[in-house]
């Protein structure tokens, strides 16, 4: 469609500085490895391919989870969201999980969602903490405001490490926000954050070549046994 680069000058909001994630691979509980990467703008539509088939989950809150997820990911790829990334996890090239977060300004992230596309590998819980640390390690943060929709984000992120009330509003609404500071991140760094790099070549170009999904019913029994409904 034909953009008035003059009008959306004024409708896109400013973006913040950010230096990229570099790339990382953790070897899952089944033996199988997960090239950690950051998403490029361009990549956007391919990933909401594997959203979609999560919008119609009520299990653990995957519908809310993955439309707000699918907003997200079109704002930034509209150019509507303020400095926002997105880090994936692929497995032979194949997407299994989703991040996404924004930086509010230098000091301070907000955590929007993460979405596993393949459960029981703690594939979910690996990428919040690459997400973490992005925030912390290579965009130099100070704190992230983090909130959960599902109980079983709450005990991943607010008990597993743990996480620091606060009475501060969050963008995605509901209770207010949990916060990791500097301090929570290094302290839970040992347990939690995962991974080796570089990344061997040939997974990396696997992984940057193309972003594979599985076929709607597939995504669907991997998450709730749901194949066929």
């Amino acid at each position: 469609m034909p953009i008035d680069m003059e009008l959306e000058a004024v409708l896109r909001p400013e973006q913040l500085p950010m230096a990229p994630y570099p790339p990382k691979v953790i070897t899952l509980a089944n033996g199988r490895r997960m090239v950690v990467r950051q998403a490029k703008r361009e990549d956007v539509p391919a990933i909401l391919h594997s959203v979609r088939p999560c919008l119609s989950i009520e299990r653990d809150y995957y519908d809310i989870v993955s439309a707000r997820l699918y907003g997200e990911l079109l704002a930034w790829y509209r150019y509507r969201v303020k400095s926002e990334f997105c880090l994936l996890g692929q497995v032979d090239g194949y997407l299994v999980g989703i991040v996404n977060s924004r930086m509010v300004d230098e000091k301070v992230g907000m955590s929007y969602h993460t979405l596993a596309i393949d459960r029981g590998l703690r594939i979910g819980s690996h990428l919040f903490a690459a997400k973490m640390e992005h925030h912390i390690e290579y965009l130099g943060q100070e704190e992230v405001l983090i909130v959960a929709e599902s109980p079983i984000g709450f005990r991943r992120w607010m008990i597993e490490y743990p996480l620091e009330k606060t009475n501060i509003p969050h963008e995605l609404g509901g209770g207010d926000s949990y916060r990791l500071t500097r301090q929570i991140y290094y302290a839970a760094k040992p347990r939690l954050v995962v991974g080796d790099r570089p990344v061997p070549p040939d997974l990396l170009a696997e992984a940057e070549a193309e972003i594979k999904f599985a076929d709607d019913d597939t995504i669907r029994e991997r998450i709730s046994g749901l194949k066929g409904r």
